[in-house]
């Protein structure tokens, strides 16, 4: 008897240290709480309030906006297709967009063989919303924060290390839907996303407003395509950014053939070109081209109200105009905060451009904005498309 008890004793011992083994800190639980969102896939909309929503394989059919809130996660797995369905324009709520609230996540899981497609039913620009990621990195329109133009959401803040997710191999199509001329949305709309938030391998095609914009932030992004050329609907700008924006770009390719704006356009912020902090990226490895039905605003850069940047390994091609700049503030840095180098220039008719904010201002030598380059290889074939583009880009 005595030795069965002390036999028990001892099972129960090793029950109790295996137990708290197994619950111990060392060894924590890693699972995503299952979100209560109930995903149906011809009527993708509404709001996930916590724990992860994925999107496994197909097509869903985005008919509102998908709204992923603080504490919520979408992940969008390997080949899935979002469209979004025909917009009643006289129903501004029912308009489609995918927005990533501030906490929130999403996490794109595409692959170059397999890339997640946002697109719509109706094939022109212009036919729904588009991506919006808002997150708590520093802008300069507002200490405390401001309100996104486009969803609404908060944005902004002091975290520079936010984490807004993973975005890999992602096609955008059809997007810039616009409430009015001064309200539009873009493509993929950044507004103080941080830089622990991965944007890697994304195509813009046919928007009609900017392809990428950055409002504020510090998100770096690489491997990016832009493509404009619908003669019916034409787009803005390629890339912009205001408010603020510090981050690094790599490897960047945009193209268009159509009417529209810019390559690139550049601004610190519209009302005090000195706010802090200053918009200030580093770009390397960057092609341009523009179309001979371009505009009076053909400019592969415009660079204004305060902006810095640094460029490296940039084509211009197709252009009036390579880089216009603008304003007091930003003209004051030429040549040393405002620089691009190994340059190579393609049927641009003037290389570079400088105006002062008024008709008495001082425009600097403005041949030191930029070091000239014959071999320069741009996103990494010239003006021609690069490589890394294939397969999962379309029409370039």
């Amino acid at each position: 008897m005595k030795k069965t008890i002390s036999t028990i004793f001892c099972l129960a011992a090793l029950s109790l240290v295996t137990l708290t083994t197994s619950c111990s800190s060392d060894d924590p639980k890693t699972e995503t709480p299952t979100s209560d969102f109930v995903v149906v896939r011809d009527n993708l909309q509404g709001e996930i309030k916590s724990g992860e929503v994925v999107l496994e394989s197909g097509t869903y059919k985005l008919t509102g906006k998908l709204v992923v809130n603080s504490s919520a996660k979408l992940t969008i797995k390997a080949g899935v297709i979002i469209e979004a369905t025909e917009l009643d324009k006289t129903k501004l709520e029912s308009i489609r967009y995918i927005a990533i609230a501030q906490g929130g996540q999403i996490d794109v899981q595409g692959t170059a063989a397999s890339p997640v497609v946002m697109t719509a039913t109706v094939k022109t620009p212009a036919a729904w919303g588009g991506l919006v990621i808002c997150g708590k990195a520093p802008i300069n329109k507002s200490l405390t924060g401001a309100q996104a133009e486009v969803s609404d959401l908060a944005y902004g803040g002091t975290d520079a290390a936010d984490n807004s997710g993973s975005i890999k191999y992602l096609r955008i199509e059809y997007p810039g839907y616009s409430y009015t001329p001064e309200k539009e949305f873009n493509g993929l709309s950044l507004f103080g996303v941080g830089n622990k938030t991965v944007i890697d391998y994304v195509q813009i095609f046919e928007s009609s407003d900017d392809g990428f914009e950055w409002f504020g932030g510090t998100v770096n992004a690489s491997h990016l395509v832009v493509s404009n050329k619908d003669a019916n609907t034409v787009g803005d700008d390629l890339f912009d950014w205001t408010e603020g924006w510090n981050g690094n770009g790599d490897s960047w390719y945009g193209i268009r053939t159509n009417g529209g704006n810019r390559g690139i356009e550049a601004d610190n912020n519209a009302n005090n070109h000195l706010a802090t902090p200053i918009s200030f990226p580093n770009i390397k490895n960057l092609t341009l081209i523009g179309g001979t039905s371009i505009g009076g605003e053909s400019q592969g850069m415009k660079l204004r109200v305060g902006t810095k940047g640094k460029f490296d390994n940039v084509v211009l091609k197709g252009w009036a105009t390579g880089f216009d700049v603008q304003h007091d503030e930003t003209l004051s840095y030429v040549g040393a905060d405002l620089l691009a180098t190994n340059v190579k220039f393609e049927d641009v008719t003037l290389k570079v451009k400088g105006t002062a904010t008024t008709a008495t201002g001082t425009v600097p030598d403005m041949t030191k904005l930029f070091t000239e380059s014959a071999s320069a290889t741009g996103a990494g074939n010239g003006s021609g498309v690069p490589t890394w583009a294939a397969g999962w880009t379309k029409g370039l």
